[in-house]
């Protein structure tokens, strides 16, 4: 495949890499990115089946750059930027780790070779993660969890040990799930897949490479004798140009799929004030619950004084939205807590502003009567994580989100940890 000069309107440096079905170029007027072009070519076995499909790096890149905006969507850290012509995209230079991760729902294909006894679709709960090292010429042989920490790879600076592999794991692990839970949507079951990553100049790793359909199995209402994935063109024992039309329609059909995978649930989470004098409090609570992903309205009424007026409120909520969260800011005798949990079958979070009574304030919200349901948090980030694992329920990027989010955490710790020690 010749070398462009330009693509997208990016001047294109030098070839970094060409695989079998991309390139990948350095952009000079572009620090730190890098421009991954496709190839109309599908491939199999290490190579070894090649055939020319004319439109497929349209398709491909078209399918990577909507399952990326959705782990984008999710908080999940990767390295895709944008797509810059319909068959390139744009993304942060990474030094690769030569690792595929496979994560696995359902037993089937390579798996069953590997471990016999084992039934086609038996399922993995939790899901399965492998690892293969990437190697063409021995047919990426797979590796352990105690090969890989022993391998000591170094990637652009950084040494993949426990700690970056135990990261790996649980993202690769979360990219599935997030995308598991997409594809239901449309009544079509995520069977397996396979990501990369990569280490970017500041030592992150990120979700990196591609993903489209030479990544997955799909199988559309759970069968597989509907496959539309690269496992048709896998299993064609001698290639044929209508062959070649069924898995280049099969491609676009999940193109075209991932256009209706967004959550479909209308949701709103509206804070109660029972003061403007609590706004300072509340808007906490909207910032950290936007952070999540989450829609969040600031009203202020209160159940003692206008009560009639705030279950109104309440009810124009009810009739407009199918995912509600009401969190009540409240203090002296909180009646606003009690008086929406009392009125309506949604979740009412109490989180009472600081004051220098928050623990008599505090007790009002703990002690409500009889058949009342109301949570009480005191901290404006309690009451956001509640809520959007509220809302996390029904919407599968804010539930990603919050999973993500406790991930970085948990590096985060571990890092300052490993600062420490050797501090």
């Amino acid at each position: 495949m010749s070398h462009p000069n330009e693509v997208g309107g990016y001047k294109l440096g030098s070839l970094i890499i060409e695989g079998k079905t991309k390139q990948v170029f350095d952009l000079p007027e572009l620090p730190g990115h890098c421009l991954l072009l496709n190839k109309d070519r599908i491939t199999a076995g290490d190579g070894v089946k090649a055939h020319d499909l004319e439109g497929k790096a349209a398709i491909s890149n078209q399918t990577n750059a909507k399952v990326f905006e959705i782990l984008k969507g999710a908080d999940i850290r990767t390295a895709f930027v944008k797509m810059a012509s319909p068959t390139s995209f744009l993304s942060k230079k990474c030094d690769m780790i030569p690792i595929e991760w496979v994560t696995r729902r359902l037993a089937t294909g390579s798996f069953l070779k590997r471990n016999p006894g084992v039934p086609e679709g038996y399922r993995f709960t939790p899901v399965k993660l492998e690892t293969f090292f990437k190697d063409d010429a021995n047919h990426d042989p797979q590796w352990s969890e105690e090969q890989l920490i022993a391998a000591k790879l170094k990637v652009n600076g950084v040494v993949v040990g426990q700690d970056e592999v135990d990261y790996m794991k649980r993202v690769s692990i979360l990219v599935f799930e997030v995308l598991e839970k997409a594809w239901a949507l449309r009544d079509c079951a995520l069977i397996d897949m396979k990501i990369e990553f990569g280490v970017d100049a500041e030592g992150n790793i990120l979700v990196a490479d591609v993903i489209d359909s030479d990544s997955w199995r799909l199988w559309p209402s759970g069968d597989k004798r509907l496959m539309v994935d690269k496992q048709v063109y896998r299993d064609l024992k001698n290639v044929t140009a209508a062959d070649l039309d069924t898995v280049k329609r099969n491609f676009t059909w999940v193109k075209d799929q991932l256009d209706h995978l967004k959550p479909t649930i209308h949701h709103k989470v509206v804070v109660f004030m029972g003061s403007a004098q609590d706004k300072e409090h509340c808007n906490k609570i909207a910032k950290a619950a936007k952070d999540l992903g989450l829609s969040v309205d600031l009203r202020v009424t209160s159940a003692h004084k206008a009560t009639e007026e705030t279950l109104r409120i309440m009810q124009q909520y009810e009739d407009t939205h199918g995912a509600l969260v009401f969190i009540a800011v409240a203090g002296r005798s909180n009646g606003l807590g009690p008086v929406l949990s009392g009125n309506t079958s949604y979740p009412v979070i109490n989180c009472p502003p600081p004051s220098d009574k928050l623990v008599q304030d505090i007790w009002s919200s703990l002690s409500v009567p009889s058949g009342l349901g109301c949570a009480t948090v005191i901290y404006p980030d309690s009451a956001a994580i509640m809520a959007a694992q509220i809302i996390g329920l029904q919407d599968y990027l804010i539930w990603g989100r919050l999973r993500a989010k406790q991930i970085e955490m948990a590096a985060a710790l571990r890092k300052a940890d490993k600062q420490m020690i050797n501090h």
